[in-house]
């Protein structure tokens, strides 16, 4: 194998590959990045065999050569090792020769680099899917999605499949949300075309966020395809596959409330920011509670006391006050983290009680809410 490549589009494909890379697999070869050159151009795959990442740069794009084929062929080389040569080489195009006994050779400019490679042969397949069941979704909607649901799961391992985000499709119509038992995040999203297909998967939250690293913030549209234990995301020269968890996701509906006894609009951004005031002497430990409770005139109050270091009291003026009076604790970071996902200036604070949990949505928009459950402080 023998190519001549532009640098910056090497280097960008490693990059992107290098998120499925990791240095602690049970199958060596997976320490590696294979590299595949043929007529068409370079294709880089990385995987640690719950995702799977696979970069194509093509021979030529708009006009621009970049790669030069000379002879095709493939290589599994060192992706910690490689990647740091790529990002250090001094010119802006590289040449890789591949000989007989798998000895590699890097150049660029006068620097050149001799690598022991591995046979590709022997890289475990990417799993083949069938393509009947696509659905599209653009580019920026997906990575939304993935930003206002996957901060809410879980991290612990005690139930795995808590750790993944539930995507459901059903009515032509996406529904993505993501709980950790103490919080939920949900996000809905219309399909463009009829889609008929009906699906109810888990796609892990680490699998979500490293594909959200790696589009970018086009408007051009990602195809999605499901099948039993696999999700597959295809982007331009991109495939992205990542494994589904096994197991039935719990029945979130039952715990969203459909009526609520106060209702409370605020600002989002003063909201968030008093939250943020008040939370700083409420960090030490793992108490991280803030106190809400509604006052006459409309207003709200936002407060923290941590014996060992003092307190801190904020009031808020509401858009609006409607039901009964209300006092309730909670989580200050899962607030915060609720409100950084919601858009849209204005907000609508359902509450169903001071133990029961509560519903935040952005006013007139209802494709998006997060729900918390309170903390009881005596």
């Amino acid at each position: 194998m023998r190519f001549i490549i532009q640098r910056d589009s090497l280097l960008q494909s490693v990059q992107d590959v290098m998120k499925a890379v990791t240095s602690r697999t049970t199958i060596p070869i997976l320490t590696g990045i294979k590299i595949v050159a043929n007529e068409e151009g370079v294709t880089l795959t990385g995987s640690d065999s719950d995702i799977s990442i696979e970069s194509f740069i093509p021979k030529e794009e708009a006009g621009n050569e970049i790669v030069e084929i000379k002879q095709p062929g493939s290589i599994v080389l060192q992706a910690r090792f490689f990647s740091e040569i790529v990002k250090k080489l001094p010119t802006d195009t590289v040449e890789i020769e591949v000989h007989n006994n798998l000895q590699t050779i890097i150049r660029s400019g006068r620097s050149e680099f001799n690598l022991n490679g591995l046979d590709a042969e022997e890289y475990p397949h990417l799993p083949q899917i069938s393509e009947e069941h696509i659905f599209r979704i653009p580019t920026d909607l997906l990575k939304g999605l993935i930003r206002q649901t996957v901060f809410s799961v879980s991290t612990s391992e005690t139930r795995p499949i808590l750790t993944g985000v539930n995507w459901k499709v059903e009515n032509n119509e996406l529904v993505c949300i993501a709980t950790d038992s103490h919080r939920l995040a949900l996000r809905k999203a219309k399909l463009e075309a009829e889609y008929t297909g009906n699906y109810n998967v888990v796609i892990p939250g680490k699998s979500l966020t490293e594909l959200s690293k790696i589009l970018d913030d086009s408007s051009d549209t990602v195809d999605i395809v499901i099948t039993e234990n696999q999700v597959l995301f295809k982007a331009k020269h991109l495939l992205f596959f990542s494994r589904l968890l096994e197991g039935n996701y719990p029945d979130t509906a039952r715990l969203i409330p459909n009526e609520s006894k106060t209702d409370v609009v605020v600002n989002t951004k003063e909201f968030l920011h008093a939250i943020d005031r008040a939370s700083l002497l409420a960090r030490e430990g793992r108490n991280n509670v803030v106190k809400f409770s509604t006052i006459e005139g409309g207003a709200i109050e936002v407060s923290s006391n941590t014996p060992e270091i003092g307190t801190v009291v904020e009031e808020i003026q509401s858009q609006s006050i409607d039901g009964e009076d209300l006092k309730i604790s909670f989580s200050a970071k899962y607030m915060m983290d609720a409100l950084k996902a919601l858009e849209g200036t204005e907000i609508q604070i359902s509450f169903t009680g001071a133990m029961r949990p509560f519903v935040i949505r952005p006013l007139h928009d209802d494709s998006i809410l997060q729900l918390i459950l309170p903390v009881r402080t005596y």
